[in-house]
């Protein structure tokens, strides 16, 4: 079985333009819809009718643009609770290295109870959109804005750094299911999980839409270039996330994914048609979790088609949630992984000895359906930490164990968490006592490493006196490229982030051409204060990364690795029926495959596609398919990494079954570790290969077989008036098969829908016109 593995525990509960800005410098052609086609992303899916205005962010290669310094991302989460007026270190707008970062998320917003995006009541103590920093140098307030807070800050800032945009990122930890009122208290309102997914598992398009046009409103209104979704977790894995929403995402788990996708469409196509109509592109990301655990249970994770990016949360990756002790954060496996180790997953074959909690792993799952470029990996600059530790190296793969558990964490084994100086930022746990997590500001770790106390511990809760006990050792693992400081007096094991563990992942960012780090939160970097003595927030991570990338050759911007045909085929190929959760192993979904071109696919039609080395090369069919591995980029275990990105995959109608137009096939398909949605399909018969139109990629067009053009939908007519399948209701969900009719026509949905209007979709939409009737 897979290891169990949370992410984000209690440590979490605690413009190129601004709106109006015009889009300089391009060339008057960049108004047609064929020209902003060469500026679209590779894979990056284009909303049915909507002009995106794609070369307002990307280029003619369909890479972003950042300022001529800036040839990878450094995205950075700016938080809006280090105001300073709880009586600790603030961290505002002035404090970010503008000069260093390409984007900021700004977290969090939540949902509210009418399902619409917030960040609570306007007034002074808002520090989003009303508080004030009187005397705070660089936090002067911008008269041409009509909010104050944050928002403000961000935008006025924005303006002498233009190329920087600014995202609102929503939801978080503590605020997936429910949100903070403005007293503080939290609302148990359902948020994401019942924003997105009926208590019958069922999709909430009502909830979503409202969702994503308050989500609209609100970028316009407060100048962001974008929306972040922070969904944490959309997974059918039990017990999974905030263990406060636990009576809501488990009633609903089997239908979380469907949800999730149905939200992210959502939120695509309404931001494409809102930038359509403003002159810009509007960018959506997600913060993915990177734990194979939780991957497991969201399927092929089917929303990155959606994605400008994704910023994989590859961090959390161990901590005081269970016993054993290890990196926070490590780039590689080892082979050694103490929690691995203890589920088999080193000595059960099938697995084919990957470790799967790691930076490395999580980046090429999301390789296996992503061009590079559109992949962030994580970076914390904060630490997680145990005491009481025994065993391993200095602490590293050793135990700590704990007899109790913080109050209201859902567990009741845990591991031995650092307290106290340890445990600088005291989250506490639903009893008001202090969460024990080891979870520290980088700064604050480096003061430690140096045997400093800073004069800052006075608001944290410790006296002036202070005094350390023990050394803290820096280690290093070059291997897992993870450092740690190591008290062996008081056994304290803290999992750190330092220049030469940044610089290793930075060196990686480019070698492997993915597109930047995404940094959780900009409030951990350090930086020495020669005349106090001591390490205080700054930027010496970040600008590490800025200097590593600034002369970067440019990110990989193609997904394949393959040259695929430049004609592709109207023909649909679904991964689901997935079992649920910890039934879902070995992963045993079921391919679909739907016909929906003029041609019957003869007997012996090859299929051929690509999926991430995420997990070994020994996936099959048991429908005598005869699928088999024809190409792996990888061979054996991932100690120091994977080596490739892909295995190829060959299977093949059976000889004595044809598919004709409008029908479909399905075969049972077993892998044995998570990966994203296969990609970079082709298929062969009668001589010729084609790719597939469902992979989005650049510099394909859609033919017929043979070569000829698409069949044009028929425009719908009256008919007959003798269709004899029911009607099409707007209110009506309908899954992938359904037919109906509407307007003189007979109508298939090829998947899940609602409220969408047949005829209306596109030739490559969800309803499929089947002719006059």
């Amino acid at each position: 079985m897979l290891s169990r593995n949370r992410a984000r525990p209690a440590l979490f509960a605690a413009v190129a333009a601004v709106a109006g800005l015009v889009l300089a410098g391009l060339p008057a052609t960049v108004s047609h819809a064929a020209d902003q086609e060469s500026c679209r992303p590779d894979g990056l899916y284009k909303t049915p009718g909507a002009d995106v205005p794609y070369c307002a962010v990307y280029d003619a290669e369909g890479r972003e643009k950042m300022g001529a310094d800036h040839q990878r991302r450094v995205i950075g989460y700016f938080t809006g609770w280090r105001t300073g007026k709880d009586g600790t270190p603030a961290y505002l707008a002035p404090d970010i290295p503008w000069d260093k970062v390409t984007h900021l998320n700004y977290a969090f917003a939540h949902i509210d109870g009418s399902n619409k995006i917030s960040v609570g009541a306007d007034g002074a103590t808002n520090a989003a959109t009303g508080t004030t920093w009187p005397g705070v140098s660089g936090a002067e307030m911008d008269p041409e804005f009509s909010y104050k807070g944050h928002f403000n800050l961000l935008n006025k800032f924005k303006k002498q750094h233009p190329n920087v945009k600014t995202l609102i990122s929503v939801g978080g930890w503590a605020e997936t299911g429910g949100y903070f009122a403005d007293d503080g208290t939290r609302v148990n309102s359902g948020g994401f999980y019942s924003m997105a997914t009926n208590a019958d598992g069922s999709v909430n398009q009502a909830g979503i839409d409202t969702f994503a046009n308050s989500a609209v409103d609100f970028i316009r209104k407060y100048g962001f270039n974008g929306v972040d979704i922070d969904y944490e977790y959309p997974t059918t894995m039990k017990d999974a996330g905030n263990p406060l929403d636990w009576s809501l995402s488990n009633a609903r788990r089997a239908g979380l994914v469907k949800g999730y996708a149905a939200l992210m469409k959502s939120l695509r196509e309404k931001l494409d048609r809102a930038g359509a109509a403003d002159g810009k592109h509007y960018l959506l990301s997600v913060a993915a979790p990177s734990s194979g655990y939780l991957l497991r249970g969201m399927e092929t994770f089917q929303v990155q088609k959606y994605l400008d990016y994704v910023n994989i949360m590859s961090y959390d990756l161990h901590g005081a949630w269970n016993e054993y002790v290890g990196p926070n954060a490590s780039l590689f496996d080892d082979g050694k992984d103490a929690e691995l180790a203890a589920a088999g997953v080193y000595s059960t074959s099938q697995y084919g000895g990957i470790g799967y909690l790691n930076t490395d792993w999580s980046y090429h799952y999301f390789r296996g359906s992503m061009p590079a470029g559109r992949i962030n990996i994580g970076l914390p600059y904060y630490t997680r930490g145990f005491k009481n530790v025994t065993g391993g190296t200095d602490g590293l793969w050793g135990k700590a164990s704990s007899t109790t558990c913080p109050a209201g964490s859902g567990l009741t084994k845990c591991g031995d968490g650092a307290v106290g100086i340890d445990n600088l930022w005291h989250d506490l746990d639903t009893n008001g006592k202090e969460s024990p997590a080891g979870s520290n500001p980088m700064w604050h770790a480096k003061n430690l490493e140096k045997g400093v106390v800073g004069d800052y511990v006075t608001e944290y809760g410790f006296p002036a006196d202070t005094r350390l006990t023990g050394t803290y050792a820096r280690k290093y693992d070059s291997t897992l490229v993870a450092p740690w400081l190591w008290n062996a007096e008081k056994k304290v094991f803290l999992s750190t982030e330092d220049e030469q563990s940044v610089n290793a992942k930075a060196d990686y960012v480019v070698e492997n051409g993915i597109g930047g780090t995404m940094v959780w939160e900009l409030a951990g970097d350090y930086g020495w204060n020669a005349a106090k003595g001591q390490y205080e927030p700054g930027s010496t991570l970040t600008t590490a990364m800025y200097e590593k990338f600034k002369s970067a050759s440019p990110y990989g911007a193609k997904r394949s690795t393959i040259d695929l045909p430049s004609q592709a085929l109207n023909i649909d190929v679904e991964f689901g029926q997935f079992p649920l959760g910890d039934s879902n192993y070995p992963i045993s979904p079921k391919l679909k495959i739907t016909n929906n071109t003029s041609a019957t696919l003869p007997g012996g039609t090859e299929f051929r596609f690509d999926y991430g080395t995420s997990a070994p090369g020994n996936a099959k069919d048991q429908s005598g398919w005869g699928t088999s591995v024809i190409r792996s980029d990888h061979t054996g275990s991932n100690v120091g990494g994977l080596k490739g990105d892909y295995h190829r995959v060959s299977l093949k109608l059976p000889s004595w079954q044809t598919l004709a137009p409008g029908a479909s096939v399905e075969l049972d398909f077993v892998y044995y570790l998570p990966v994203s949605t296969p990609s970079n399909w082709t298929v062969t018969f009668g001589g010729t290969t084609y790719a597939l139109a469902g992979d989005l990629a650049r510099g394909t067009s859609v033919v017929e077989p043979g070569g000829g053009s698409p069949s044009p939908s028929p425009t719908p007519s009256e008919g007959t008036g003798s269709c004899t399948t029911p009607a099409w209701s707007a209110s009506t969900e309908y899954g992938g098969g359904s037919t109906v009719s509407h307007k003189g026509h007979s109508w298939k949905a090829k998947w899940w829908t609602k409220g969408e209007e047949p005829g209306t979709t596109g030739e490559w939409g969800v309803w499929q016109d089947l002719g006059a009737c």
